[in-house]
């Protein structure tokens, strides 16, 4: 019998002591062989579980979501097990015993977590409760004929989930499944191997059922179609199993942990969270340049253009896809001066590429630079990388890499890897961008954004992208967004669901608008008496067209938008820090809020705002839940008792939104790209009623600096009670001298105050 305990005191050892040997019941796998349990602290309220075979010479499987990281020694490790065993396992009770092996977990308090059950085939049952299941990746169920009509899934209970990675349009858009569980009643599971189907139909517990690849000679099946998005089938070891379990009691500390274990999102460059204009058929680099002189007259603000590809629009800024060469018969130019004419008017050039297909690109592997021992072949994406440099020597500043659906799930996370690596490799100190199609638990530590795919334009859509948004925020990556407007056109886009999706889009981390029949994704193309190149049998009827009332909406929002970007771009650092998304769901601050658990269509921006996207056609109201406490409406400052749901009546130019009181709101003036430099003070805009912190995070929004801390923090803090506002550093930088507005919202007071970097405060 083997049993070690390692970095514990003998007085934790004696009170487990087995009771004999002669009862030993021998570990296995679920497949029969002989097997090694360990289980370890993963952060401070987690713990990670293995069980594998003896011969297994890992101690863990390899998993791309997971971080390199030295973990300490099992505080559990056994081979055998004669009767119920316990143990401190960092800040978590584990009780293990066998015959089925179970382990279960519980917290600091006693509460129990979870309670795993290997079973015989394999499957491993966990404890579902009342309060509902989230998380689990990107999208939702395969659409049925009346998907339109269909409840939206946002609590993940009652259905089974064949986890299988894949396309779709419909209300959900692409599916980036993550076997991440977030139960709401205070435990998350995260299985890092095998993978797994899921099943949640059972009211009292769920199943993670391992997958079992299918027979590649098996000609009645599509094998590349059922393997691709997962795990690559040589890299899976029979029996293997290995499991996170998460004390969510504190949603904060969940999801410290899950950042640590994951590895934590790097900070993406400010322009990203500026609005990105896509373009589809384009004519000439004239109109390039136009459009982008049209933004800037309309005084609409704007950060990137992102250009389509050639083949999946008729002209794009290349030649035919796959290809990294500009298009010469869109650029009459030479393009080096087509894209500094847009870099002189402050917007950076995105664009659109696929990867080349598995005769030219066998598979993804390696690093940015190669490791010293890495073997250089065509799968190395060092090499593969070598051909977007006359790209970026051009002046392109990031990319958009669509497809590679075929790729597996190693190569999914690895894509995200060499668009961080790649650009890096060749603008050492300048931050990467790139937006997927694909995406996994891990690839924030790859500065990886997501978006939804190729969704269909409706009203179901929108309502349904809230859901999936909150969710993905929760188990994939911190940044995500959607085609504003939808993808397929139909004749349900009009100037009013393109507006309300804009309104949603800009509290979204991804503000961006593209699809086909692209200029009615232009803030002014319901204005115009056309509609541009048509791609599709089904087009917006053009009785939508001369709309007027459009465009003053989106300037509105993207207005908004950019007058936030100080409270916006903290979030990205609190992201970093905290793993603490930027769209978050109620529960994350109310866990408590039975009713708040349930709520999918309407979600926290940061802690402090609220945020409840109308999508509904013709809406002259919209119901919202105020969580507990005092919440003042922030259009009309009206102040409202939270812990009850509330009508709002809404225009067209009306998107419901709440700051709770003690919000501490830094509001900049309005500009026309995030980099503008504006001679107006920023406001810090203060919801009273309760005492208020806020970090104010800043650094040059473009450089790597921020890792050797070379960014300023700004501690504010509001006391109600004696109605004072204080300003202090945080950390080693001060920050350089300037002027404030100090806003009292519901009482309509200002007041200027010069912070010099110094402890200072103002009274009321």
């Amino acid at each position: 019998m083997k049993r070690i305990f390692s970095r514990l005191p003998l007085f934790v050892l004696i009170p487990f002591a087995f009771v004999g040997c002669q009862h030993a019941s021998q570990l296995r796998t679920a497949d029969g062989q002989p097997a090694q349990l360990a289980i370890r602290a993963a952060g401070d309220h987690s713990i990670r579980i293995t069980l594998k075979p003896i011969e297994y010479e890992h101690a863990f499987p390899y998993s791309p979501a997971i971080a390199k990281t030295d973990y300490d020694e099992p505080a559990i490790s056994l081979q055998e097990i004669t009767s119920p065993i316990q143990s401190k396992v960092g800040n978590l009770t584990v009780s293990v015993k066998g015959n089925p092996l179970t382990v279960t977990v519980s917290n600091a308090v006693g509460k129990t977590l979870q309670e795993l059950v290997l079973q015989e085939n394999g499957s491993l049952k966990f404890i579902l409760d009342e309060k509902p299941v989230l998380g689990m990746g990107e999208g939702g169920p395969l659409p049925e004929e009346n998907w339109r009509e269909q409840i939206v899934e946002f609590d993940r209970r009652g259905r089974y989930y064949d986890m299988r990675p894949r396309w779709q349009s419909d209300a959900y858009g692409s599916r980036n499944p993550v076997p991440l569980l977030v139960g709401t009643k205070g435990w998350g599971l995260f299985v890092a191997a095998p993978w797994v189907e899921v099943d949640l139909r059972n009211e009292k517990y769920g199943t993670f059922i391992p997958w079992h690849p299918p027979n590649p000679q098996d000609t009645t099946v599509d094998y590349n179609r059922l393997t691709q998005g997962k795990p690559p089938v040589e890299s899976m070891v029979p029996g293997l199993l290995d499991v996170f379990v998460f004390d969510a009691s504190a949603p904060a500390q969940f999801l410290k942990d899950l950042s640590t274990i994951s590895g934590p999102a790097v900070m993406p460059p400010k322009w990203a969270f500026g609005y990105m204009q896509s373009h589809r058929t384009l004519v000439n680099d004239q109109q390039m340049v136009n459009i982008v002189d049209t933004f800037r007259e309309k005084e609409i603000p704007i950060d990137a253009v992102i250009y389509l590809g050639t083949g999946f629009c008729p002209r794009g800024w290349n030649t035919e896809q796959p290809s990294l060469t500009f298009n010469p018969e869109v650029f009459e130019r030479d393009p080096v001066s087509v894209i500094r004419d847009l870099h002189e008017r402050n917007v950076k050039m995105v664009v659109h590429v696929v990867p080349w297909q598995r005769d030219r690109l066998p598979t993804l592997q390696g690093t940015i630079p190669p490791e010293p021992d890495e073997v250089q072949d065509a799968s190395r994406i060092v090499n593969y990388w070598q051909q977007h440099i006359p790209l970026m020597d051009a002046g392109v500043d990031a990319f958009w890499p669509d497809e590679g659906d075929w790729f597996n799930l190693y190569e999914r996370v690895k894509r995200h890897q060499l668009y961080y690596q790649g650009p890096l490799s060749t603008q050492p100190n300048v931050r990467p961008w790139s937006l997927h199609r694909n995406g996994y638990l891990g690839i924030a530590h790859w500065g990886g954004w997501v978006w939804s795919g190729d969704t269909e334009s409706s009203w179901k859509t929108l309502e349904a992208q809230i859901a999936v948004g909150i969710n993905h925020s929760l188990s994939l990556s911190p940044y995500w967004g959607s085609d504003i407007g939808g993808f397929y056109p139909n004749a349900e886009l009009t100037g009013e669901l393109y507006a309300r999706w804009f309104q949603f889009g800009a509290f979204c981390p991804s503000f961006r608008a593209h699809g086909r029949t692209w200029w009615t994704r232009l803030p002014w193309g319901w204005g115009l008496n056309e509609m541009g190149p048509l791609e599709d049998d089904t087009n917006p009827l053009p009785s939508s067209l001369n709309n007027d009332a459009i465009e003053p909406v989106c300037r509105k929002y993207a207005d908004l938008r950019y007058q936030l970007m100080p409270y916006t771009y903290t979030l990205a650092w609190q992201a970093r820090e905290t793993g603490m998304p930027c769209m978050r769901a109620l529960w994350l601050h109310y866990p408590d809020d039975a009713q708040a658990l349930a709520i999918g269509d309407q979600f926290l921006w940061g802690e402090d705002m609220l945020i409840a996207p109308v999508f509904e056609k013709n809406a002259t109201s919209r119901t919202v839940y105020l969580p507990a406490g005092i919440w003042y409406d922030w259009w009309t400052h009206e102040k409202l008792e939270g812990g009850k749901t509330i009508t709002r009546s809404v225009d067209l130019a009306t998107l419901p939104i709440y700051a709770k009181a003690g919000a501490i709101v830094p509001f900049d003036p309005v500009k026309q790209y995030t980099s503008a430099i504006s001679t107006e003070p920023t406001t810090i805009k203060v919801f009273t009623g309760d005492n208020g912190a806020f970090t104010w995070y800043e650094d040059d929004g473009i450089s790597l600096d921020y890792l050797k801390g070379d960014f300023q923090l700004t501690g504010i803090t509001w006391d109600d009670s004696t109605k004072k506002l204080s300003i202090q550093p945080e950390g080693k930088h001060k920050g350089k001298p300037r002027t404030l507005i100090v806003q009292l919202v519901k009482e309509d007071i200002s007041k200027s105050i010069t912070y010099q970097g110094e402890p200072v405060s103002i009274s009321f």
